[in-house]
């Protein structure tokens, strides 16, 4: 990776330069509505005819297409990306005096759900070219926490950061090691894939989010939980309908709360689904065409042999970040930060563990990282001028 002088030379017009015809979206969500939009209302007239908005005949749709997407036995749909971490919590039993593993370098959400539950996040560091869970680190902290005696380790939640699963087998034998259940925040990752799995049936249960601008997302908020274990599975839908039971809504077995599905979100998933494959297509040649360009000039994604990203972000390191940002800003190029306070330093969470010898790879990551413009709607004309724009200071 090549670091820029310390005193930048004034910038010249690059001879590539040239503005591409049409502003740069860092996620284009209007072309991608454009391309779905007709079949989606027709979905939708659909639903006003019959009347089920809550829990129709197409949530259960989805989660069958869902499931043959991705191969998981179990598929169970939910209201957010959130609740599809925070109800494995409830169903695994994890709550008070139990520590739960997570990186830091995550968004908020990850901790939300083991905090909500009334256990405590343990946070550990990330590797340096993956940006995802050091399985190392991992270890040295659960050893920490037995050391410790004050808290019982329970779970496991790796985070695949920008779309790459993280190191699965690593991960999951260390897990098994020492008796822990994996729970995989995979919000950013659906559609991608380890060897020749997809993300949903590499840990013991897996949630993902549906945001609008993840790589599969609905048009309000939306998720879904995979698990092969039928056991966790009746017991998440269960909570996801107010603790449920087999007699019906007045019948409850558990505490429960209301995280379901939209039917009118589903439809929308539906028919993205059906374009998903081609989108993530996409998705990777925008990403070769990005770390080809750009590999000399500054640290590019890595994705690990075997593994596929559902590339959500395309996130590039330097450590003249800032300087790099202003730059592009000037060329009409968004650009975005992920993150740039991870979780051990926000307010929440600051007297929660962290693993002994601390987080430096996570330290020195939030310095580093810009995120350009990734969406299947991205062409080559403004893929090459981003890229010009990057090489230019």
């Amino acid at each position: 990776m090549s670091a820029f002088p310390v005193a930048c030379p004034p910038v010249r017009e690059h001879p590539s330069m040239n503005k591409p015809l049409a502003p740069i979206q860092f996620i284009d969500l209007k072309a991608q509505r454009d391309r779905v939009r007709s079949n989606v209302e027709e979905g939708w007239a659909r639903v006003l005819d019959h009347g089920v908005y809550i829990m129709g005949p197409e949530v259960e749709q989805l989660e069958r297409e869902l499931s043959a997407f991705c191969g998981a036995r179990e598929v169970i749909s939910c209201g957010s990306g959130t609740e599809a971490i925070w109800l494995p919590m409830l169903a695994l039993g994890i709550g008070p005096g139990d520590a739960v593993f997570m990186p830091s370098w995550t968004f908020t959400a990850t901790a939300e759900a083991v905090c909500l539950v009334g256990a405590s996040p343990v946070f550990v560091d990330v590797e340096a070219e993956t940006m995802n869970m050091d399985p190392a680190s991992l270890k040295r902290a659960i050893d920490q926490v037995k050391r410790d005696g004050k808290l019982t380790p329970k779970c496991v939640i790796p985070v695949d950061l920008f779309g790459t699963p993280v190191s699965y087998e690593a991960i999951n034998s260390v897990a098994k090691e020492n008796g822990l259940k994996v729970v995989a925040d995979a919000a950013q990752s659906f559609g991608a894939s380890h060897g020749n799995r997809k993300v949903g049936v590499l840990a013991d249960i897996t949630g993902t989010s549906f945001f609008p601008a993840k790589p599969l997302g609905c048009w309000g908020d939306g998720g879904a939980i995979f698990t092969e274990d039928a056991e966790i599975a009746e017991i998440l839908r269960s909570i996801r309908i107010h603790g449920r039971g087999a007699q019906g809504k007045y019948d409850n077995v558990r505490v429960g709360t209301n995280a379901r599905l939209d039917t009118l979100q589903a439809v929308v998933l539906i028919e993205k689904l059906k374009i998903f494959e081609n989108e993530l297509g996409r998705r990777q040649s925008i990403a070769d065409r990005y770390n080809r360009e750009l590999a000399a000039t500054v640290s590019v994604p890595h994705v690990p042999t075997g593994s596929v990203s559902a590339w959500a972000q395309l996130t590039i390191r330097t450590p003249h970040r800032d300087d790099l940002q202003q730059h592009l800003k000037t060329r009409g190029v968004p650009t975005q930060i992920y993150y740039p306070k991870p979780l051990h330093e926000q307010a929440p969470y600051r007297a929660y563990p962290v693993v002994q010898g601390g987080l430096p790879v996570t330290d020195r990551l939030k310095n580093e990282v810009l995120s350009l413009p990734m969406h299947p709607y991205l062409t080559d004309e403004q893929c090459d001028y981003i890229c010009a724009a990057v090489r230019e200071i």
